[in-house]
């Protein structure tokens, strides 16, 4: 044999063992569907984005990085994988929330902007409803939150892990809401959903119907004179920069909910199930716990940047309960299941 042709064998043999080593080295990379690094199991990771329209140091994006985050990738043995896409990166509140619907994003914690489909999610933001933090958890965490998320999955595809808290909701302004009378003419920021909507022209302001991301720019503008919200969000989102009073009206409660694509949900095994929906509660709980123990430290910390607080005495407390009751009557005639849920709701608090 020539020397010429045994190092075309040398090469031949080379070259085949070259692709046997490769061949055994995408074996180890599994069959996984997700993307991210190998799990300890050995498939690739799947990762999970967790959309929401909140700051960064907002309570719901801590719990998402303190608890939920931490203990799905260590339980899951790495076989999943969080991103946490906070202050509206992944889209507003809507667009997000399609996207969990759609399957372009995994998780998200939305408020409940699906109410004009999911009727009975309404009754969750009606005006005047909840006394505090432990009757609104009681009601979010017990059967009535259960009746209220029902549909959620026959009808938008998602499944609804767990309730966390927005909190109750307070106007802040640029001009002082000493009385019901102040509010006529005040052009007010609310969402896009019509019972804000209607509660705000029910105490007569004029309503601006405004996502989230551009309230900061329409209170520097002047484009609107006050917004509502929870002061956990007046803080996180640096509105105080441009506002001067706070009404402490607690005219509303808002919750926030864990979300996930159903068909996402579906496609995981029963353990990675469990580590997903274990973590949600674990997180959503100590949301609530750190939203309801931030108020006092989120008040003070308002008051020192210059924000004046108003606690409405008993008459304007009535007085702005007594605008919001005719939209109780409305809710009833519109929706058969409303009296029924609200007389629920109130007896939650005995």
């Amino acid at each position: 044999m020539s020397v010429k042709r045994g190092f075309k064998m040398t090469a031949v043999l080379l070259l085949a063992v070259s692709v046997v080593l490769a061949g055994c080295g995408s074996s180890n990379q599994g069959t996984g569907s997700g993307t991210g690094a190998s799990g300890g199991s050995g498939q690739a990771a799947k990762t999970i984005k967790v959309a929401n329209y909140f700051a960064p140091e907002h309570p719901q994006n801590v719990a998402l990085r303190e608890k939920f985050k931490p203990l799905v990738e260590t339980n899951s043995n790495g076989t999943l994988k969080v991103e946490i896409y906070d202050n509206n990166k992944l889209g507003a509140e809507k667009e997000f929330y399609n996207g969990v619907r759609s399957g372009t994003i995994e998780m998200g914690i939305p408020g409940l902007i699906m109410q004009s489909d999911i009727e009975k999610m309404q009754v969750g933001e009606w005006p005047f409803l909840f006394e505090n933090f432990a009757h609104a958890k009681k009601v979010f965490d017990g059967p009535i939150g259960q009746e209220m998320a029902e549909d959620m999955e026959s009808k938008h595809g998602v499944k609804v892990l767990a309730w966390s808290a927005n909190g109750f909701r307070m106007f802040s302004s640029t001009k002082p809401l000493n009385s019901i009378e102040d509010f006529k003419g005040f052009r007010l920021r609310m969402p896009n959903i019509p019972n804000y909507i209607a509660l705000g022209q029910a105490l007569k302001a004029n309503v601006s119907p405004l996502p989230i991301s551009e309230v900061f720019t329409a209170l520097e503008q002047k484009v609107v004179d006050g917004q509502d919200n929870p002061i956990a969000t007046l803080r996180a989102s640096g509105w105080y920069e441009v506002q001067k009073y706070v009404l402490e009206s607690n005219h509303m409660f808002s919750p926030n909910m864990y979300i996930i694509n159903k068909k996402f949900w579906d496609a995981l095994t029963p353990e990675q199930q469990k580590v997903i929906q274990d973590a949600s509660k674990v997180a959503a709980d100590h949301e609530w716990k750190l939203l309801e123990d931030s108020f006092e430290e989120d008040k003070k910390f308002l008051q020192e940047k210059g924000l004046q607080f108003i606690t409405p005495d008993d008459s304007f407390k009535k007085a702005m309960q007594d605008a919001a009751a005719p939209l109780y009557e409305e809710f009833y005639k519109k929706y058969p299941w409303g009296k029924d849920m609200v007389e629920k709701i109130k007896a939650a608090a005995q």
